[in-house]
């Protein structure tokens, strides 16, 4: 609720009507709150209650430039892909480019990712990834509230796979890495374009 932006920025969350909407009890969702409190989604005031933190650019620096740093290493560690992995990459780069639905498109792109590293056999890196794509999600689908164009990575991820097919893995990951950290821009300038507005607020 709060990634597809149910639960908007700034909002304060109510344990009871958010305990019946989800029809669970208090307990289970307070420990739910709790562990997004420590991940950073939310914070906590003493007597008042969690809140949904905003959308930074410094958050967002932080989350981002790590994942420059797992996906290319997981990408080492898998090693070169077999002809089937590289095909079922081809596959959905091609749903990629026909999809027109953003949140579809941030799927489709995830899946990609985790398709390219699938064979690294460190799980915790794996786990690290599918983290860190939970915590950027947010400020993808904040974006595509704002923007209809989406651009996708559909060329890059091609450049990738024929890196690949040509048995150059060190190649490929310097272009994973490339891609992301170019991915990260549209995101940046959103935030930076929103900061006048943040101010004024104040």
């Amino acid at each position: 609720m709060v990634v597809d932006g149910t639960l908007p920025a700034g909002v304060r969350l109510n344990e009871v009507h958010l305990a019946q909407q989800l029809g669970v009890s208090r307990t289970p969702l307070r420990e739910a709150l709790a562990r997004l409190v420590r991940e950073g989604t939310l914070a906590s005031t003493p007597r008042i209650g969690a809140f949904v933190k905003p959308l930074t650019i410094e958050e967002f620096d932080q989350i981002y430039s790590i994942r420059t740093l797992l996906d290319p290493e997981a990408l080492r560690l898998a090693g070169l892909p077999s002809p089937q992995q590289l095909e079922r990459l081809e596959r959905l780069n091609r749903r990629i480019a026909a999809a027109a639905d953003p949140d579809r498109i941030i799927d489709l792109d995830d899946e990609w990712h985790l398709a390219l590293v699938e064979c690294c056999p460190n799980q915790m890196l794996l786990e690290l990834i599918r983290d860190f794509m939970g915590r950027t999600r947010r400020y993808e689908l904040a974006l595509m509230r704002e923007r209809l164009q989406v651009a996708t990575a559909v060329g890059t991820h091609s450049e990738i796979i024929g890196a690949l097919r040509g048995g150059e893995l060190n190649e490929a990951c310097k272009i994973l890495k490339r891609n992301m950290e170019a991915g990260g821009q549209p995101i940046r300038q959103w935030l930076r374009n929103k900061e006048p507005d943040r101010c004024a607020a104040r």
